[in-house]
């Protein structure tokens, strides 16, 4: 594997080790301001990389299809919509200090479903760094390494915060911090996973190489809309999180743009 591919792959694991690492540093609950500064800007990262990295790209190499060049990304991103809402109605939404849902098994303890929430919920984000490596590995000329880095460092930035708001409550509800920080980081481990299968099945993926693209950012958008915006928007009213949506937004189109 190249080592342009292995950054990619990599990096998106290594911004949720790092967040989690914040059980270490930070005292007690976060802090609510700073928690919704950084789901706000996880969010941005996530907007602008659906769009800079997954939708555009995918529209450009269906332009063959003249008028038609959007119906790839249309059928992509209601694809990946979609696949989100089901995969909420089959793993209900957990928060620690609640009973466990109907439905879910409680033997497994509320803190390893909860990972594993998360875990699944991350698998679009290995999607996506998968696609657009395959497709540069493939030579397509839309797709450069230096745009899949960007979309990998941009993921591994929307990670940082996703490690420490699942460390720190853990920590907080009385877990020690080793193994609150492990829980944190197992949650990230779906992605590179989900990375290396999605780049050994290039020669499936290639010929629909536009929709997965936009599969993978209607996933994304989901994620946004249905988890990160309500939560920095949560209990009394403020504008830390949409400003830091707007440097999230702004740093992602930037990083694209100059290393895409």
């Amino acid at each position: 594997m190249k080592a342009e591919v292995l950054w990619a792959v990599i990096l998106p694991f290594l911004g949720t080790v790092l967040g989690s690492g914040f059980v270490f540093f930070l005292k007690g609950q976060m802090n609510r301001t700073l928690q919704r500064s950084l789901t706000g800007f996880a969010a941005g990262v996530m907007v602008a990389a659906s769009v800079w990295s997954l939708i555009i790209p995918a529209m450009d190499q269906s332009a063959h299809m003249g008028k038609l060049a959007f119906l790839p990304a249309f059928v992509g991103v209601w694809g990946g919509f979609l696949f989100l809402l089901a995969l909420d109605k089959l793993i209900p939404h957990l928060h620690l200090n609640s009973d466990c849902p109907e439905g879910m098994p409680c033997g497994l303890g509320k803190s390893a479903m909860m990972v594993l929430a998360v875990a699944l919920h991350n698998l679009p984000e290995g999607m996506a760094v998968g696609v657009v490596a395959a497709g540069w590995l493939a030579g397509n000329e839309s797709i450069t390494a230096a745009g899949a880095l960007a979309l990998a460092l941009g993921i591994a930035l929307q990670n940082l915060p996703e490690g420490a708001i699942i460390s720190m409550p853990l920590k907080s509800n009385g877990m020690g911090r080793g193994r609150a920080f492990g829980y944190g980081a197992l949650s990230g481990v779906i992605e590179p996973i989900g990375a290396v299968v999605t780049i050994l099945l290039a020669d499936l993926i290639v010929p629909v190489l536009p929709y997965l693209l936009s599969f993978a950012a209607g996933s994304m958008l989901y994620v946004v809309v249905e988890e990160l915006i309500p939560e920095m928007s949560e209990g009394e009213h403020s504008n830390i999180g949409t400003v830091f949506f707007a440097v999230g937004f702004s740093l992602m189109m930037v990083l694209d743009v100059a290393l895409g």
